[in-house]
């Protein structure tokens, strides 16, 4: 006994559009995928033209080189005898989907198009593709003359069907369908589907692969079969960065994982499965009973077998552990593979960061610094794509580099912009990271370029702005600290054009930025500051994180600079210094701290919250410790900043994308980037709720056991005499005459008076 089959998966670094790149790297997957026994070949989704296309798949241009390519493939000698699974886009009757193309031997078998598609977050699928809805329905496409050619066939199978070999069963998923509620794979299984086939373009976010993994094992564990999933690897061209882990499970059981983060362009993971084992897995009275009521598939038939010959010669792939990073060691690696793929791209020649000695920019400091280390390790492992790469970057085709450290004094500069706000302690700090990582760094001093814009506005105006601390306004306060952060941005731009030019080096820099996702959230960053720059790999990492990161970089590395930023208190620095000490700190100016910031963000974006419902879920989690007073304050202190500083998230620098909670207004986050900054209903109904929440915490146990049965519900159309119930509003809402913002202002202003009133009257 024993029938055992070879299966191979992989994960590509495919870029959009670049249609000689992508061709390479898949046909590269096949070579090494047959080389090594496999019968099937299973690529990731999209893969021909690369996912991040983005309105380009709404381009004729596309599809005919997506075919193109797949000529190419169909005729290619090393795609002969092995079944190869393609992703790319494919017209049917006027309108695009997203596809897989299955082949063997210069035919085509089935173009399956994608059932669900992936709506939210990152991806807008439905604007490009439409979903099949036509399930268990087989139809077929007419063919280009360019591929008709070549296979000799004007009509494919087109639809939801699954391929019999003649020793197996074979059916598809892709990506978005193994997530959803209805997946596909439970009845194809009852259908006597032994191999289920994903090709997937899942992005990297902190704590995400475990999901995945456990998806994949309940589905098997539950229907048995072996599952391959693969998936794309790399920076496409977006925020985004595909983390590859392609794997294949048998029977619940992990036995093939490629690598989560590499350098590597092509990654193939090939397993040995026993069919024998899926079928005396699936062996039991219930199993049967419901395959007989299951739907039906078009079955095509095909004329080819999948086990190997000496099946008993050959072993089966042992059951493995997965392999899932900590969150510490992903923002080491993830974030250093996206930049990676992005310098090689980009034609530049480096990194340009200020380095203000503080957490953030400390923290995009160690990514650069694990770049290197990733470049270093892949040109010494003879990754001769890598060491083209760095040539390329260098602009020295001679180049090898020697160690993370000389090569990061090559391509990264760091700079230490201080002004008479900066401390002493913060300059050293900077100093002493970029000794510890080997950066090229440069300590200048920019009161000068300061003052001078100061002074053009005197000259203008006749009036001098004062910090508050001199006797000045809060308005020339804020404007005198954002005048120093603006002065940073354009001194970044200007060294990074030209630093290397004034070491005799070839070629341009890219500007880090460094604001974390926190920060984004509550807009605490000046519009056009030092934030403003070409990419930032923490932009979607959360404070408290990059504090962990920083703390494994001190472990990992032997980074000892950083145990003193560690314990600094996170500043600005662009208020004056009282007696040489830093006054102003991040928490104190922003009024929240992170740890507060990364829970208002998960309630926001993740579940789903206004202001109201906020309120209410963190009575529950903080009533413990704070007021309702207190907790309804936060809330609306957040809500108030938010507004405010929304419109700072459409000029965002593009940020790796890492965290679920991310405010990135130009592709993540599509909420309104102007609102009226009060919330005056909203926060009425919080109003509402910590009055009648106050009166239950203060009522004796045995009061708050007769009012057990009272929910929020009862707070929201609770009335006050200041304020209008809720129900009063509904019934002027009701009128052909909804009030208007006027208004409520109207409504609002005596109801304070009213409030005044009683206070002076008293």
């Amino acid at each position: 006994m024993g029938r055992k089959v070879t299966l191979a998966t992989c994960s590509l670094a495919q870029w959009a559009l670049d249609f000689e790149g992508n061709l390479r790297r898949i046909l590269e997957s096949i070579r090494i995928a047959k080389e090594r026994g496999a019968c099937y070949r299973l690529g990731p989704e999209l893969e021909i033209p690369g996912y991040g296309c983005n309105d380009h798949f709404l381009e004729s241009d596309t599809l005919l080189h997506s075919w193109e390519s797949l000529a190419c493939i169909l005729e290619n000698p090393v795609c002969d005898n092995i079944i190869v699974d393609v992703g790319m886009p494919v017209a049917y009757q006027h309108t695009v989907y997203n596809c897989r193309v299955i082949m063997l031997n210069k035919k085509i078998l089935l173009i399956r198009p994608k059932k669900t598609l992936a709506i939210s977050g990152n991806y807008r699928e439905q604007r490009w593709f439409s979903p099949w809805l036509k399930d268990y329905c087989l139809e077929e496409v007419h063919l280009p003359p360019l591929i008709t050619k070549i296979t000799g066939q004007t009509k494919v199978p087109f639809g939801e069907a699954i391929i019999a070999t003649l020793d197996t069963v074979i059916g598809y998923e892709i990506c978005e369908e193994l997530f959803s509620p209805n997946s596909p794979h439970t009845n194809m299984a009852l259908q006597g589907v032994e191999l289920f086939m994903n090709g997937s373009g899942s992005h990297h976010e902190l704590r995400k692969l475990s999901l995945r993994v456990e998806l994949i094992a309940q589905a098997t564990k539950k229907n048995g079969g072996a599952y391959l999933y693969a998936n794309l690897k790399g920076c496409d061209g977006e925020r985004v960065y595909y983390d590859g882990s392609s794997m294949i499970f048998q029977n619940g059981s992990l036995v093939g994982q490629g690598e989560q983060f590499s350098l590597e362009e092509v990654d193939v993971v090939i397993a040995t499965v026993d069919l024998d084992d899926i079928q005396t897995y699936r062996r039991s009275p219930f199993y049967g009973i419901q395959a007989s009521t299951s739907h039906v598939y078009e079955k095509i038939e095909v004329d080819y077998t999948l086990t190997h010959h000496d099946s008993l010669c050959i072993a089966a792939s042992p059951v493995i552990q997965a392999r899932i990073y900590k969150p510490v060691e992903e923002i080491a690696l993830a974030p250093a593979c996206w930049l990676w793929d992005y310098l090689r791209r980009s034609g530049c020649s480096g990194f340009f960061l200020p380095l203000s000695g503080g957490i953030d920019s400390s923290s995009t400091a160690c990514i650069v610094a694990s770049m290197c280390r990733l470049v270093v390790s892949s040109v010494k492992r003879g990754n001769i794509q890598t060491l083209n790469d760095i040539r390329k970057v260098t602009q020295d085709p001679s180049y090898i580099p020697g160690d993370a450290k000389e090569l990061c004094k090559r391509i990264f500069v760091t700079c230490y912009m201080g002004t008479e706000n900066s401390s002493s302690e913060t300059k050293a700090r900077a100093q002493h990271l970029a000794n510890d990582i080997g950066s090229y760094h440069l300590g200048i001093v920019i009161d000068t370029a300061i003052q001078a814009i100061i002074k053009i506005f005197t000259t203008v105006t006749g009036e001098t702005p004062r910090f508050r601390v001199n006797g000045g306004s809060d308005r020339e306060n804020l404007a005198l600290q954002n005048v120093q952060a603006r002065s940073r941005m354009v001194m970044s731009y200007f060294f990074a054009q030209l630093s290397l030019w004034s070491r005799g080096l070839p070629g341009s820099l890219l500007v880090l930025g460094s604001a974390n996702v926190d920060e984004s959230l509550l807009g605490y960053m000046t519009k056009y500051d030092c934030s403003s720059a070409d990419l930032n790999p923490i932009g979607g990492i959360s404070k408290i994180d990059l504090k962990k990161f920083v703390f494994y970089c001190v472990e990992k590395y032997n980074f000892t600079s950083l145990i003193g930023i560690l314990g600094a208190q996170p500043t600005a620095e662009l208020e004056p210094l009282k007696e040489g000490q830093v006054q102003q700190t991040d928490e104190e100016d922003m009024g929240l701290t992170y740890e507060e910031l990364s829970v208002f963000g998960r309630l926001r974006k993740i579940h789903k919250c206004g202001p109201y419902t906020m309120f209410t879920k963190l009575l529950s989690e903080w009533g413990s410790r704070l007021s309702c007073t207190a907790i309804s304050e936060k809330v609306k202190l957040f809500f108030k900043k938010y507004a405010i500083n929304r419109h700072k998230m459409t000029v965002v620098t593009p940020a790796y994308h890492a965290e679920s909670y991310s405010p990135d207004d130009n592709r993540f986050d599509l909420r309104p980037f102007l609102y009226r900054t009060s919330w005056p209903w909203q926060f009425r109904s919080i109003d509402r709720a910590v009055a009648t929440a106050t009166k239950t915490f203060a009522a004796t146990p045995a009061e708050r056991q007769h009012n057990n049965t009272r929910t929020f519900e009862t707070v929201s159309v609770s009335s006050s005499n200041d304020l209008p119930s809720l129900h009063e509003q509904h019934q002027s809402m009701k009128s052909h005459d909804l009030p208007t913002m006027a208004s409520i202002e109207t409504v609002e202003k005596e109801a304070n008076m009213r409030k005044r009133i009683k206070l002076e009257g008293h």
